[in-house]
């Protein structure tokens, strides 16, 4: 079987939540930079975690620039070029919930989004990440479970779990 890690999420709040380990290893900061005159916000892989998993690759931040009124925007993977939140977000049948997204390897990815749970899938319908809500006794907010195959990716999957969280509570199409 596959190795897996576990990531708890401190906050409910998609815009300003921490990611740890089990080892309370800060693993990634999810944060808002700017308000003035729209909102930006940075999502930080953190070295304490980053430093324990060697095929951890890409970028090590991402940035995700709102429209007014905290509209979707565009973002943008380290120094890369920018993509629309669209783009990072799509959807290929009209009355689907899934969410699709293509990582900088190439690859197509889908969201499978539910209220309180989301799974990452590839392309041959393997599950390389689940996020799911805590029960009210747990000290978090939400659990994140990741594959290792998931580790080249691991930024760009924390940025787009954030981006269809926000999705969710804005109400977007």
């Amino acid at each position: 079987m596959a190795s897996t890690y576990t990531l708890l999420q401190f906050s409910a709040d998609p815009w300003n939540a921490r990611f740890e380990d089990l080892e309370s290893r800060l693993a990634f900061t999810v944060t808002m930079v700017d308000e003035n005159p729209n909102l930006i916000m940075k999502i930080a892989r953190e070295a304490p975690w980053a430093q324990q998993h060697p095929d951890i690759m890409g970028p090590n931040n991402s940035y995700l620039y709102f429209g007014p009124n905290r509209m979707p925007g565009h973002l943008i993977y380290g120094n890369s070029t920018y993509q629309t939140m669209a783009q990072a977000r799509h959807r290929k049948k009209e009355n689907s919930t899934s969410r699709y997204f293509w990582a900088q390897n190439g690859r197509e990815y889908k969201w499978r989004v539910a209220p309180q749970r989301l799974e990452c899938v590839d392309s041959k319908g393997n599950v390389i990440a689940l996020w799911e809500t805590s029960q009210l006794a747990d000290p978090f907010a939400a659990k994140l479970t990741i594959k290792h195959s998931a580790l080249p990716i691991i930024t760009e999957i924390v940025t787009t779990l954030t981006l269809n969280r926000i999705a969710q509570v804005s109400n977007w199409q």
